[in-house]
Parts: structure tokens; sequence; C-alpha cells
């Protein structure tokens, strides 16, 4: 069963004043640190749906995370060294100690190095503010009394979810970015692809005997070229591919030609532009209609090979 990460988003609304919170863009992007409980368990390709504690803000796809580290300040309770407290707005003492259960002056900083991480999302981001409560989100998670701001639940429940609140396409189109046609590997005498003649199948159901570069292809001139990694993630993803002719698929992998997720336009690098077959097929739109995860996938492709350093 696939998994949605429920990440809380409550800018301006936070409770207490432990640290000094994010810098998040829900449409956009989400960030947090190694301090935070399942920080290093979401990863590429994952559904994620931000919540604000009153009601879900939508939902997407990540595209990428990005690392890196810094030095965090967090506040604690000096007299109990905790950092459960939430401000006050009356009063001279303006801190309330849930531990203690008294009042005090204000929180003292300490300093500590951790991992950040920033989750890029926005080209699968769908709106659904309100589509969902806040107890509905809580329910549905796997643990629906934690208090943690990364919560897993099940794809399908919230699938469900969605589409009985009247969100479904918004949810189907989601949905699509996470169904995986079961593959990985397994041992032979050669490492095999298992899965893969079920991906190409699909493809060609899909999108016919076209190249997405080059237009109509003879079936046997075409392989089901995987938009991202497939040695990384071991999996094949619904709307994650292309029927491509082989010697264009071979310079996509490499690199040297992408497709701008926006527009759906091909950059053919300058090396191949040197002969007229691949020239041609410079500023061309790509031949074949694309999904949104299509998109997520190019736009990752793209970002790798054309993006300026």
């Amino acid at each position: 069963m696939a998994t949605v990460w429920f990440v809380l988003a409550v800018g301006s609304e936070r409770q207490h004043g432990s640290n000094d919170g994010y810098d998040d863009d829900p449409a956009r992007h989400y960030r947090w640190d190694s301090t935070v409980p399942q920080h290093a368990n979401l990863a590429a390709g994952d559904v994620i749906g931000l919540w604000d504690k009153k009601q879900l803000l939508g939902v997407s796809v990540i595209e990428r995370i990005d690392t890196d580290h810094a030095t965090k300040t967090t506040y604690f309770h000096d007299t109990c060294g905790k950092a459960d407290f939430k401000p006050l707005k009356t009063g001279e003492l303006k801190w309330w100690c849930n531990k203690c259960r008294t009042r005090f002056e204000k929180p003292q900083p300490r300093t500590r190095e951790v991992v950040t991480y920033c989750s890029h999302h926005g080209r699968a981001w769908q709106s659904l503010p309100g589509r969902l409560t806040g107890d509905q989100v809580r329910r549905l998670c796997d643990k629906p009394t934690s208090q943690h701001s990364m919560r897993p639940a099940r794809w399908e429940k919230v699938h469900a979810a969605l589409d009985e609140a009247g969100a479904s396409l918004p949810a189907r189109v989601t949905d699509k970015a996470k169904t995986v046609i079961r593959g990985g590997h397994r041992q032979a005498t050669v490492e095999v692809r298992q899965g893969q003649e079920t991906f190409r199948k699909q493809l060609l159901h899909e999108q016919g005997e076209n190249c997405a570069f080059s237009g109509p292809t003879p079936a046997e001139a075409l392989e089901a070229a995987h938009l991202y990694s497939f040695a990384e993630s071991g999996e094949h993803h619904e709307f994650g591919g292309l029927m491509m002719r082989r010697d264009l698929h071979r310079l996509f992998d490499l690199g040297h030609i992408a497709v701008d997720p926006d527009t759906g336009i091909l950059d053919v690098g300058k090396k191949p532009r040197d002969y007229p077959l691949y020239r041609q097929l410079h500023g061309q739109t790509i031949r074949v209609p694309l999904q949104p995860q299509h998109r997520v996938w190019l736009g990752a492709h793209w970002d790798r090979h054309r993006a300026k350093p």
C-alpha cells in the first residue's frame, strides 16, 4: 500500500516558541530538519499532503528533496529544561510552561548542528483547502493521536476520503503519480528488471507506436524510457515513462535531450545539433500528451541537466 505524508504547515499559528520556525510555501516547498521525527523517511516520488491543524491545504508529489547542514537555535524553559511552552497574551510573565505549569519571563536559547531538508513539489500541486478538516486528517493518519509534524497515512484511505469530499479529480491525478507496476530487480545470470515488459506494454497501450520526440515509429524501434533513474528506485511508476526511439532514449538518458516541463518543448544539446537528424527536433513540441506526473519527472530531469549552477 502506498504512503502519503501529512506534514504540518502552521505558519504564524505556531502554539509554542521552541524554535524559530521554517520558511514554508505549501504550494511549492516544505522545510524541516533532523530534529523532526520521521525526518529521513520522505523521498522523491512520495505523495505529500500539507495541513494547518484546522484543514487540509493540498496534496502533491515530491519532485526532489534538497539537504544541507545548518546551526539551529532552539529555546527552552531554564527551570525545567523543556521546550514545551507557549506565549501568553496578558500579564508581565509572557510565557507558560506546560511541563512546570507556571508562567515565566522568556525562553533561553541554545544552538545545535542539524541536517536541513527542503522538499520541492510545486509542479503537481493540487490546492484543496477545506476539503478535509483537521479532525479528518488526524483520523486518516496511521497514528491518529500522534503529535508529530510528519505523519504517515495509507494513500488508499486518503484517496477514498478525498473522493467522498468531492475532490475526485485531484485525488485521481495524484494517485496516478504513485501507482507502481511492481518491479525491482531479481538475481539471475545477469541483473534483470522485473516488470519492464509490463511497463513497456502499458506505455504502448497509452501512447501507441509513437516516439514522444519524433512521432510515429515502428514498435520494434521503440523503447520504454523511464523519466527517472530506475536503477535508484527499482520501481516502474505510472506516468513515469515515455516511448522513445532507441537513439533518442540514449540521448535523453545522457541529458543531451531534455524537455521543458512547463512548455513541453524539446531542448537538444549543442553536440547533437551538429547532426541534421537531431537538429530538426530542437524547439519542437513533444509529440504525446503529458500528464501532470510526466511533468514532475521531466522537471527533475530538466533541473539535473539544464538548470544553471
